[in-house]
């Protein structure tokens, strides 16, 4: 049995803690006006959750509709649905808030009621100590008891009243927020949906275009595959006219260019032109490890009679016969003397000779490497083979001789002592011709022989290394074979004349290294060729006197660089920019021999001939 309840204690605390789970129109009488306001502001949160969900739903419905719209419009759907997603995020944040309110709320009413239960007991313990107190004598002061009891009782009330302003005043800003949010959530509601209800008209609008648009397309390409191949029509059939057009002028154009070389031959042949062939040397690997792969000469790919080179900045051009490139292979250069060196079969003087600084190629395109000729053994296998099908016709005798200049002396490379020293005299016969006294001249039957005695005067010729060829020619060779054809049917007897010269290369000391003997016969080469130089200009002015007696190989070359010859000049290039120095200084004497003019070959035939050939 427990004492009445105290005055001014207020009752149905739980009924108001119980009041947040039921419905507003639910609530018992006592609940307070923020407890209701949380309880229609969570009713209100369901009935936004249902819009929500009734949005995203018709959403729903027009992005499925839209699948087939054009980019803009499926991009504003994706926004929209981000923004509902976004909304409902934010809607279910205040849904939580709430939640944490409640909770709170939840942990004041239990401290609350604890407070309440504890003073109830101090009050129970009060009132049974008064009632102890009335069955005392009366001079206990019961007033004193009455009035500590009306003082508890006021500051109960007293921290009750503030608890409930508390609660109330967090209701009130729970509230207050809550109510912010949901109107914000309103608003951005009722956009989207105004937004989706413009969309709708314009959806179907942009879905009946791209329906139309898809009919044109499908009938654009029916249209664009037929205007297509007829117009892959018309150009295969312009293609194939301009192939047979420009094939009739490459024909017209090549018969003109053979036409044009062949007045230019015929032209240089009167005129007795030495004709001047450049060939540029091929990058070794040495040159590639050593990082020389720069080239500063090079030939015009438009014109074959054109070299290029760069020096000190400025591009010079010269103008020979023909360049060949360095991939040119041995037979191209071959083909395009050997008219020439059949010539002297019918009783001319043919002379070739190779001209360039040291390294650069001569040596390799007169005589080549066992497995790949050059012009000495190619020229002689066809003449053997011109004699051996003109053999029933023609009786031939063939004699061959090498010589080397060697320090300005004569030295016979097929002697069995190659040391002896010769000199040059007139031919005492009368003919003005010049000779050797003393020369071994081997008369050969067939190419074995040649090429066994090719191979001697290879042996006894002086070579020697320097910085700038490991295996540098120190003197001039000179391979001469002269041919008597005589016809069988008219006994007229003709005498022609092959010289293939192989010239030592002009070298610079400072860059060659020569030093003791290597440095006088480098000194010795660069004075012959300066003599040949001599002998070059003055021909080339048609000066009187030419100065062949300057050097004993101006002198011993004076029959081939006279007048009534056929001469080749070969000058080799080599195109790395080191070398571009002696390059120009090469191409510039090239220059100068293309423009002499020996006068018309002529035939040197025995007077005792009955008949012209």
């Amino acid at each position: 049995m427990g004492s009445p309840p105290l005055p001014g204690i207020p009752r149905g605390l739980d009924a108001s803690r119980r009041s947040f789970l039921i419905p507003s129109h639910a609530c018992p009488q006592g609940v307070t006006d923020s407890e209701k306001r949380i309880h229609n502001l969570t009713a209100e949160n369901e009935g936004l959750k249902q819009s929500l969900g009734v949005a995203q739903g018709l959403l729903q419905q027009l992005v499925s509709a839209s699948a087939q719209s054009p980019a803009p419009v499926a991009k504003e759907n994706e926004g929209l649905r981000a923004r509902v997603q976004q909304l409902e995020a934010t809607l279910q944040q205040k849904v939580e808030e709430l939640m944490c309110l409640e909770v709170q709320m939840d942990r004041l009413q239990w401290r609350k009621e604890e407070e309440v239960r504890h003073l109830d007991e101090r009050l129970r313990g009060l009132q049974l100590s008064l009632e102890a107190h009335k069955n005392q004598p009366p001079e206990v002061q019961i007033s004193a008891y009455e009035a500590e009891i009306a003082g508890l009782q006021q500051d109960l009330v007293r921290e009750i009243n503030q608890l409930e302003a508390r609660k109330e005043e967090a209701v009130r800003e729970a509230s207050r927020c809550s109510e912010q949010h949901l109107q914000q959530l309103r608003e951005q509601l009722a956009g989207v949906r105004q937004r989706l209800d413009a969309l709708q008209p314009l959806l179907r609008g942009m879905k009946s275009d791209y329906n139309s648009l898809r009919g044109q397309v499908h009938s654009f390409a029916d249209c664009y595959e037929a205007a297509l191949g007829e117009a892959r029509r018309q150009m295969c059939s312009a293609l194939d006219e301009a192939s047979h057009a420009n094939h009739l002028l490459q024909g017209r154009y090549q018969r003109e260019v053979l036409l044009r070389k062949k007045c230019q031959e015929q032209l240089l042949e009167l005129k007795g032109n030495i004709r001047v062939l450049c060939r540029l040397k091929p990058l070794t690997s040495t040159d590639r490890q050593e990082g020389e792969a720069g080239a500063t000469v090079g030939a015009d790919p438009a014109d074959d009679g054109c070299v290029t080179a760069c020096y000190k900045g400025k591009e010079r051009t010269f103008k020979v016969d023909k360049v060949f490139l360095p991939q040119a292979a041995q037979e191209e250069v071959f083909q395009e003397i050997e008219p020439l060196v059949m010539s002297c079969l019918n009783g001319y003087n043919v002379c070739i000779f190779a001209y360039g600084q040291t390294g650069s190629g001569k040596t390799y395109t007169m005589e080549g490497v066992p497995d790949n000729p050059g012009i000495n053994q190619r020229a002689l296998q066809a003449l053997c083979r011109e004699m051996e099908a003109k053999e029933g016709a023609w009786k031939y005798t063939v004699s061959l001789s090498m010589v080397e200049i060697y320090n300005e002396a004569i030295r016979d490379l097929l002697a069995k002592d190659p040391q002896e020293k010769l000199d040059i005299k007139l031919n005492p016969d009368g003919s003005g011709q010049l000779h050797v006294p003393g020369l071994t001249s081997v008369e050969v039957r067939s190419f074995r022989e040649i090429k066994k005695m090719l191979s001697l005067g290879k042996r006894n010729r002086v070579t020697s290394s320097t910085n700038m060829n490991e295996r540098s020619s120190r003197s001039h060779a000179l391979l001469t074979v002269t041919i008597t054809s005589t016809e069988l049917s008219s006994g007229t007897k003709v005498t022609g004349k092959l010289n293939l010269v192989d010239l030592a290369g002009s070298e610079r000391v400072w860059k060659s290294g020569a030093q003791g003997e290597r440095l006088k016969e480098a000194q010795n080469i660069n004075r012959s060729l300066l003599a040949l130089g001599e002998v070059i200009q003055a021909l080339r002015a048609k000066q009187a006197h030419v100065p062949f007696r300057n050097s004993k190989l101006t002198y011993l070359l004076q029959d081939s660089l006279g007048k009534g010859s056929k001469t080749v000049m070969m000058v080799q290039i080599s195109p790395l920019e080191k070398n571009v120095g002696e390059s120009i200084c090469s191409l510039k004497f090239a220059q100068r021999v293309c423009k002499v003019e020996l006068g018309p070959a002529s035939r040197r035939i025995d007077a005792s001939a009955q008949r012209d050939v």
